[in-house]
């Protein structure tokens, strides 16, 4: 572990103007919604990156099955579920890393191979896409949806959700980093 990886720069993730989380100033509640979503979805490809197949499949403590890699094929089943299935109503669609049998996969399946952490990030890059080419056609964030429950619930609420989770996994995200090589920072 370098002294760079401890201290990082002056307790930065990244050098003083190369951050690409750069706040803007959204107008109006979506932009400002969209504007938290893709810093999260950022920091979580930050904490991730430089990192091994095997860092990235590193779990945390035992008997936790949670690792970097997991958080990302989690966060790709995440981005579809809600997206996909709820606020686009394809509820037939199949989330990845999920099935009916095993309902951890995306963190079981999380296996330190350079093939399987490609599918991941490929996929959660995929799903995030496509989760903004719908939130490019979103007006109404009122309008109300059904969750994959059958549970009715606001685009709004939905999207808040999407914030907090990702901020709940960044943080996991931040802890596994410094487990893995140390470095910490915003």
């Amino acid at each position: 572990m370098t002294s760079e990886h401890v201290v990082g720069h002056n307790g930065m993730w990244a050098p003083q103007g190369e951050d690409p989380r750069v706040a803007g100033k959204p107008v109006g509640e979506l932009a400002t919604i969209r504007e938290y979503l893709t810093h999260y979805r950022l920091t979580l490809e930050l904490k991730c990156g430089g990192l091994s197949p095997e860092q990235l499949a590193a779990r945390s403590v035992p008997p936790s099955t949670m690792s970097l890699l997991g958080l990302v094929r989690h966060m790709a089943r995440v981005e579809h579920i809600w997206f996909e299935q709820c606020l686009q109503g394809r509820r037939d669609a199949v989330p990845p890393y999920w099935s009916d049998g095993h309902k951890d996969l995306d963190f079981d399946g999380a296996a330190g191979d350079a093939a399987v952490a490609a599918d991941a990030f490929a996929t959660w890059k995929e799903r995030t896409a496509a989760a903004d080419r719908w939130l490019d056609g979103a007006t109404d964030l009122g309008a109300t949806v059904l969750t994959r429950h059958g549970e009715e619930t606001t685009v709004r609420d939905v999207l808040i959700h999407m914030v907090e989770e990702y901020a709940r996994h960044c943080g996991h995200a931040d802890l596994l980093r410094e487990c893995i090589d140390g470095r910490t920072g915003q």
